[in-house]
């Protein structure tokens, strides 16, 4: 019998425990990241149930769909994690507390200028593409101290960190030597930006040494939901 939701979250956090300190490090400093795109609205209940309280979304139409859903929630905080289209970004500004993947300047500036003044302003991180990946998003390692600068000036925007998706492989130093150029450019933003706290990499088949190299926050969807489904809203 497979294990329910509640019981993947409390061995999830149970490795991020393990790990955090064959790191030397608090596993408080790691958070959960729960990734529920393409899952139906009972599987987020179930983990907010077992006390997750962070999830993340891919597609905008599906994520908006689930925040509208669960807002008598009042403690769900809701995090967009996937690529942005110019003609969506309103949703995301409208109906999001954070977002990882703003990967060009322009997004910046429309999140900023379509959060409500009367909003918090919005948690973001800047993807960064680390190993150069022309198939995946985010800006270049040199790119990234310019954006941040000028990310930090918008006043409905706060610059958090940065996100990463590495080139998979299971090659384990790889796998650290990716990690470990991200956590340095981490460590050199926050020199430069006070309210930077979040390196956001890390998924189910990497969590191990993404945490080792200082992640403060792994994203991890099959983990906790199990195989995911294709989803019709592909946005």
């Amino acid at each position: 019998m497979s294990n329910t939701i509640a019981q993947n979250i409390e061995n999830i956090l149970s490795q991020i425990t393990v790990l955090a300190q064959d790191a030397d490090r608090e596993p408080a400093s790691v958070q959960l990241l729960a990734v529920s795109k393409t899952k139906p609205i009972s599987d987020v209940i179930q983990a907010y149930d077992a006390g997750q309280r962070h999830f993340g979304e891919n597609y905008v139409q599906e994520g908006v769909e689930k925040v509208h859903a669960l807002a008598h929630l009042s403690d769900l905080v809701w995090h967009f994690i996937g690529p942005i289209q110019s003609n969506k970004s309103k949703f995301i500004a409208e109906c999001f507390d954070w977002c990882h993947s703003i990967d060009r300047l322009k997004i910046a500036q429309r999140l900023n200028n379509q959060r409500a003044v009367d909003q918090k302003p919005l948690q973001v991180c800047i993807q960064v593409n680390i190993d150069n990946e022309v198939t995946k998003a985010g800006i270049t390692p040199e790119e990234l101290p310019a954006i941040a600068s000028q990310i930090a000036q918008m006043p409905q925007l706060t610059l958090r960190g940065i996100m990463a998706i590495p080139k998979a492989t299971s090659i384990i130093t790889e796998q650290r030597d990716s990690f470990e150029r991200l956590a340095h450019l981490y460590q050199a933003l926050q020199t430069n930006f006070p309210d930077v706290d979040i390196l956001s990499m890390g998924m189910s088949g990497d969590i191990g040494p993404a945490i080792e190299a200082g992640s403060t926050m792994v994203r991890v969807g099959t983990g906790i939901f199990g195989q995911r489904t294709p989803s019709p809203k592909k946005d």
